[in-house]
């Protein structure tokens, strides 16, 4: 009997082949909608249409959305699938990483560049010589803060890793120039998602620091011998790029701040710690009493549970199929990070904070997958995935480790709702905080 007998047809070659089936089609344009919902207008729509993907117009351009871990495998394709030139608001791209910087290569130029990064923020002796500044930034803080009697946690851990940072890259700066970089440093991360004023402020105060910064950083390039070997802006000024030339000093400035950039936003981070051991006092007196056994699911904890960037985009380079959807050259694909890190699929009960060792959770930094994403997917020596996850991970667990052993705080009265629409989030406070020295 043959096939057609038993009533399965076969596609007729002389007809073309069936279009590939579009993506659920949410509202005509989302742009409102996702200034009004924030983290959670992508997962919204993914739940009423029952989808991993849908599209929609953000601006007026199309705009297609993904999440869970088989598209951030898609995403993260080392075979360069994705371009990100393109693929993010103008005012975002200069506040968040410019042009010219890593993120705006390709290919193996993104790779030869992307090495300088790797050496530095993958390796295990730069980091803790990183933490050990923190270290000792957080105890020049405290009698401050003590004096002080009330913080804002957000704006001073940010200040406290500001000042750690500049000093371990090798910049040898007076504490007002080093606050006042740490303040614009923190704006951009802060502002990257705005439109308005404060986005305009926060990129005018961009633009102001890399002319400050450049001068500096010419000075110490014509006097290599004043900064130490292992210092990370020798590593940026002596790079050269796969045409055998140096960075140009514009370049050369804008990855400077992409080195310092990132590790003041993880302050952020550390205001999402101290929030956690306020909600969840258990943790707290875990740690008080010197039990760290768990104190590395505690941080991956925080970095997946706690809200940072909801997403990242990405143009098609050459169309492709994924999962039966054609991308068409050019497209704009949205990568919700947000949604993947709170997959039901991978993590039961998402949004629970709760650590965890276990299959239910069991994250960590090293595997470099597609499963827990809050600095991207992938292999960060191939993909486009941030490579600071390590400095993350250990200076998020270095805060913990300082709020519980070496100070006692209190949280009193304050506004603690977190907006969902305010990007990147934070309760409206700030987190305020008494603190003492123990």
């Amino acid at each position: 009997m043959s096939v057609c007998s038993r009533g399965m047809s076969q596609p007729d070659p002389l007809l073309p082949p069936s279009p590939a089936p579009r993506p659920p089609r949410a509202e005509f344009d989302g742009s409102l909608a996702l200034l009004r919902e924030g983290y959670d207008f992508a997962r919204h729509r993914f739940e009423k249409h029952g989808a991993d993907i849908f599209e929609t117009r953000i601006g007026l351009a199309k705009a297609v959305f993904v999440f869970g871990e088989d598209a951030a495998r898609m995403f993260y394709d080392a075979a360069d699938k994705f371009t990100r030139k393109g693929a993010l608001p103008q005012i975002t791209l200069r506040l968040l990483q410019d042009k010219g910087s890593v993120q705006w290569l390709d290919g193996e130029a993104h790779h030869h560049r992307k090495a300088i990064f790797l050496n530095i923020l993958m390796d295990e002796a730069q980091v803790a010589a990183l933490v050990r500044a923190f270290r000792d930034e957080w105890g020049k803080a405290l009698p401050e803060w003590e004096r002080k009697g009330r913080i804002t946690f957000l704006h001073e851990a940010s200040q406290v890793v500001a000042a750690a940072v500049v000093r371990w890259s090798g910049l040898d700066l007076e504490p007002r120039e080093t606050r006042r970089l740490g303040w614009a440093l923190f704006s951009m991360s802060d502002n990257a998602a705005r439109i308005g004023p404060r986005a305009w402020a926060a990129l005018w105060r961009r633009r102001h620091t890399e002319r400050w910064l450049k001068r500096r950083l010419a000075a110490l390039r014509r006097n290599l011998s004043a900064l130490p070997a292992d210092a990370p802006i020798r590593a940026v000024l002596t790079h050269r790029d796969l045409d055998g030339e140096l960075l140009p000093p514009e370049v050369a400035t804008v990855e400077v701040i992409n080195l310092l950039r990132p590790t003041v936003a993880v302050g952020r981070f550390m205001m999402w710690a101290a929030l956690a051991l306020h909600l969840h006092p258990e943790w707290r007196e875990r740690f008080s009493r010197g039990e760290e056994d768990m104190l590395d699911a505690f941080a991956e904890e925080v970095r997946r549970f706690f809200p940072f960037l909801p997403m990242i985009g990405g143009r098609v380079t050459k169309a492709f199929e994924w999962r039966g959807h054609r991308f068409a050259q050019g497209a704009w694909v949205l990568l919700d990070l947000e949604s993947t890190n709170h997959d039901a699929r991978r993590f039961p009960q998402p949004f629970r904070f709760e650590p965890s060792t276990g299959p239910e959770r069991g994250m960590s930094w090293r595997d470099q997958g597609f499963d827990y994403v809050p600095h991207g997917g992938g292999d960060a020596a191939v993909s486009h995935r941030c490579p600071g996850e390590m400095v993350s991970h250990k200076l998020i667990k270095e805060a913990v480790r300082l709020l519980c052993r070496e100070a006692a705080f209190s949280v009193p009265a304050q506004d603690l709702l977190v907006r969902r629409s305010r990007i990147p989030a934070q309760p409206e406070s700030g987190l305020v905080l008494e603190v003492r020295r123990v």
